[in-house]
């Protein structure tokens, strides 16, 4: 029993200090800054500013056909995604009220023919008798008049019959371009009626291998667009691919919605393939900055901050940066908000410009303020400041690390 129980105590010492042994391993792993932390390199490369928004894809010239004439449609010739050509017809209305009056009008041409020359021929007898004295100067100058009214109810009646021709050539719809048909309003048999309001019947694009988007920017970022910049854009039918368009119009209307106002920006697409159809969404990025071969570093290394920094100072003797409470939208990432102390009644002055980042010097965390240039939502430019080419920078903390948790600095809103 005696043997048993030193087995027992020995077994349980060296279990203990294996298992010490392993703590004491795991401490000095959570200790070490190149497993704790996750590491980037400070590198030089081009970062693009990009502005987003979402838009329609429309036909460059989308004309609805509509007719000047009522009627019931009586014959369809044509469909949806049909293609057409000027002058091809399109449908044809019933034309029974309106050729009765086109006939109508057509009589009464031919009386007022009728009635011209009747008054031609008395206006001649007449002017050969007052040659003789046989008639009155007065009965002359009435057979004038009459045959100046026969001819304005000529003119009068010809004109008449000229609008009720037109009326009966309109009963049949014409296309006014070459294009494709994309919606079709009016079935067979249906009773359209003209009357203050033109009804549509037919929309036709003219030409779908030339599109345009109809975006809505913001009014913070209208200002860095212009026309003839380059666009990239996607859509869901094609979610792996990108397509290229330009800036074609900048509409000076502003649309306000709540409170939040927006710009049209219009942009010109080529779609040769012509499988960009009407009414998609697109999501649209306009490059409005550009910078090559400038500092880089991640996004992420502005947003991180250690558990313990407060009690390390910027290198160049700047505050570090404050937490997340103290950044506004627009403001520098890791900044301290840019606010200076203002008196009573006085905001804060914004300053969008200077961030910290932290960097590994050996087994050191030191943080280092920086000018912060463009962003594209994934590395931002340095434009200023102590870090340099191949420092090594902090991007987050590996987990099971015991920082707890760490606070989070707001990013620059660009």
């Amino acid at each position: 029993m005696k043997k048993v129980g030193k087995i027992l105590i020995g077994v349980a010492v060296i279990a203990g200090l294996i298992g010490g042994g392993v703590w004491y391993s795991k401490q000095r792993e959570a200790q070490d800054p190149e497993k704790r932390y996750k590491l980037a390199t400070v590198e030089k490369g081009d970062v693009t500013q990009t502005v987003s928004a979402n838009g329609t894809l429309n036909p460059v010239v989308l004309i609805s056909v509509g007719t000047q004439v009522s009627g019931t449609v009586r014959k369809l010739y044509v469909d949806f995604n049909d293609k057409v050509k000027k002058g091809q017809p399109l449908l044809e209305l019933d034309d029974a009220l309106v050729s009765a009056t086109e006939r109508q009008s057509a009589a009464n041409v031919i009386n007022a023919q009728a009635t011209l020359e009747l008054a031609q021929a008395n206006e001649a007898r007449m002017k050969s008798l007052i040659a003789q004295e046989y008639v009155s100067k007065q009965e002359y100058d009435q057979s004038t008049q009459a045959l100046k009214s026969a001819r304005a109810q000529l003119a009068l009646a010809r004109a008449q019959n000229e609008r009720d021709r037109a009326n009966l050539n309109f009963t049949v719809i014409r296309s006014p371009v070459d294009g494709v048909v994309i919606d079709r309003v009016v079935d067979l048999g249906q009773t359209v009626a003209a009357s203050f309001q033109t009804p549509t019947l037919i929309k036709i694009a003219q030409d779908l291998s030339e599109m345009r988007i109809d975006t809505s920017f913001a009014e913070a970022d209208i200002g860095n667009i212009r026309e003839g910049q380059k666009a990239r854009f996607t859509v869901d039918a094609f979610p792996s691919r990108s397509f290229t368009g330009d800036v074609q119009q900048i509409r000076l209307n502003p649309t306000n919605q709540q409170n939040v106002v927006t710009y049209n920006v219009r942009i010109n697409v080529a779609n040769p393939e012509q499988v960009l159809l009407p009414g998609m969404t697109a999501y649209v990025n306009i490059g409005v900055q550009k910078r090559e071969g400038v500092l880089l570093v991640p996004n992420a290394a502005l947003r991180f901050k250690p558990a313990d920094a407060a009690d390390k100072k910027p290198e160049n003797g700047q505050k570090p940066a404050a937490g997340p409470s103290s950044v506004g939208p627009g403001m520098g990432a890791g900044a301290d908000g840019g606010a200076a102390k203002a008196g009573p009644g006085k905001g804060k002055k914004r300053d969008g410009q200077s961030g910290t980042v932290y960097i590994l010097v050996g087994e050191e965390i030191k943080p280092v303020s920086v000018q912060l240039g463009i962003t594209d939502n994934r590395n931002t430019e340095i434009v200023g400041g102590e870090l340099k080419e191949g420092d090594r920078i902090i991007t987050g903390e590996n987990g099971g690390g015991t920082a707890g948790k760490p606070s989070s600095v707001g990013m620059r809103m660009f």
